[in-house]
């Protein structure tokens, strides 16, 4: 089920400074206790910088699954990767792999505690292809790739664009019952003659 985690007005006061829009944190997790899936659910930033939004994350997670202590993302969506980043009084160790890691995905561990993997849907993602991807990251009976889920979405969104194309042709052409320019009378499939119109000389 895709939501979006609201942080308290005191923790949002306290992350004001470190991201303009800190009003609240798109964030889509698999129900507690699911079976384990490839995906633990989705995170939807607002930007591409990993200073910023870290925080603004792990000051939700940390109270779910524990203290996060390490990040790793594949570097070829950020266009920085910070070594560090300061998050509520402690250090996130922030790491990078470009072979070993889905570059659409985040990978969160807590110290004794677990790991969790975070689809990222890109900040710009239209809201109805984000809402998709949340939904399926978060699913827990999904068996796909972080970079599976993004080329579906992608075909999804071809389709529609499609559809509405061919839509937009058909409302343009007059749609069903469509009369031709010079106002005459559709043609009566197999008389050879508009309708209403004068029979040839035989």
């Amino acid at each position: 089920m895709t939501a979006t985690i609201s942080l308290s007005p005191t923790l949002e006061d306290r992350l004001s400074s470190s991201s303009p829009a800190s009003s609240s944190l798109r964030l889509s997790l698999a129900p507690v206790g699911a079976a384990p899936a490839l995906l633990d659910g989705a995170w939807w930033p607002r930007s591409r910088d990993l200073g910023a939004e870290l925080p603004i994350l792990t000051a939700v997670l940390d109270p779910l699954w524990g203290r996060i202590t390490r990040v790793t993302v594949n570097p070829t969506h950020w266009p920085v990767v910070p070594r560090k980043v300061p998050v509520g009084g402690h250090v996130v160790k922030v790491g990078w792999f470009l072979p070993e890691q889905d570059p659409h995905e985040l990978l969160l561990l807590s110290y004794h505690v677990g790991r969790w993997n975070l689809l990222v849907v890109p900040p710009r993602t239209e809201p109805v292809s984000a809402a998709w991807l949340m939904a399926a990251a978060s699913d827990p009976l999904g068996t796909s790739t972080a970079s599976r889920l993004m080329e579906q979405a992608a075909r999804l969104r071809r389709a529609k664009e499609t559809d509405r194309a061919v839509e937009a042709v058909w409302d343009s052409e007059g749609g069903p019952g469509a009369r031709d320019e010079g106002g005459h009378g559709a043609r009566d499939p197999g008389s050879g003659r508009g309708r209403g119109g004068r029979c040839p000389a035989t």
